[in-house]
């Protein structure tokens, strides 16, 4: 029998996007520490920072959405959780980001709404992730931005990502990341091509594991605040992109 991912956890976790140290929920966190400047980084880049319409699909407790509020941008929130945006709303100190719940395949939005759309930690949690990146580009801007983050199909982001997680993570739900729904990266890319995406830079992403709180990790089961990740050349474990949408006239690969 084909397993298919747990996403239970994200309905009832409340506050504890924010204070779990006992919970998978923590590596987010850890994750959206490197991430969000990544992300922050490239979009000041490569749109010469100009504010902008940016939508986050699968948004969560909103760490991405309301960091890049913070920045100024104008940031919609989409999840199916609503407990999650109620949190995500709460944690919002600009106030101005809109939370809305929907569904990353049937996005509510007209073409050419978005500059950019980012879809962090969320492609391998549903069982057709090129629907819903045919539906991000579908919302973006000829030329928009689509940034990604998601998990490598092989036994190492196995053995890291999903049985490392449940031995070492405390209330690690079982099936919370199931291998088969991993993405490889020459794969991802051709989602993205056959959207009309062309991934401009890839880069890696994996814990520091020479430290006191990765030690703390394998020793009391627990996400310390300093919980770190790094960037790395290697894409073996999980990895983060920017691609960008292709523009009239431009021909595609």
């Amino acid at each position: 029998m084909q397993l298919s991912v747990n996403n239970d956890i994200y309905h009832a976790l409340g506050e504890r996007w924010y204070t779990a140290q006992d919970n998978p929920v923590a590596l987010l966190r850890a994750e959206s520490r490197l991430r969000n400047p990544w992300a922050a980084e490239q979009l000041h880049a490569r749109f010469s920072g100009r504010k902008l319409r940016i939508l986050d699909v699968g948004c969560g407790g909103g760490f991405l959405s309301n960091h890049l509020a913070g920045q100024g941008h104008t940031v919609t929130g989409l999840d199916f959780a609503a407990d999650a945006l109620r949190v995500a709303r709460q944690y919002d100190a600009t106030g101005r980001v809109a939370y809305i719940q929907g569904n990353a395949f049937r996005l509510p939005f007209p073409d050419g709404t978005f500059d950019a759309v980012c879809a962090l930690d969320f492609l391998e949690h549903v069982e057709q992730p090129e629907l819903a990146i045919r539906e991000a580009a579908r919302v973006l801007v000829p030329g928009g931005g689509f940034i990604f983050y998601t998990f490598n199909r092989n036994w190492l982001a196995w053995l890291v990502a999903i049985k490392g997680v449940e031995w070492f993570v405390r209330n690690t739900p079982p099936n919370l990341h199931v291998l088969r729904m991993f993405i490889k990266p020459g794969e991802l890319t051709s989602m993205c091509a056959r959207s009309g995406l062309a991934v401009e830079t890839v880069q890696g992403m994996a814990p520091v594991v020479f430290s006191a709180a990765f030690r703390k990790l394998l020793t009391h089961h627990t996400v310390a605040d300093s919980f770190a990740f790094r960037l790395t050349r290697s894409t073996r474990l999980s990895y983060i992109g920017f691609a960008r949408k292709i523009q009239d006239g431009q021909l595609s690969l």
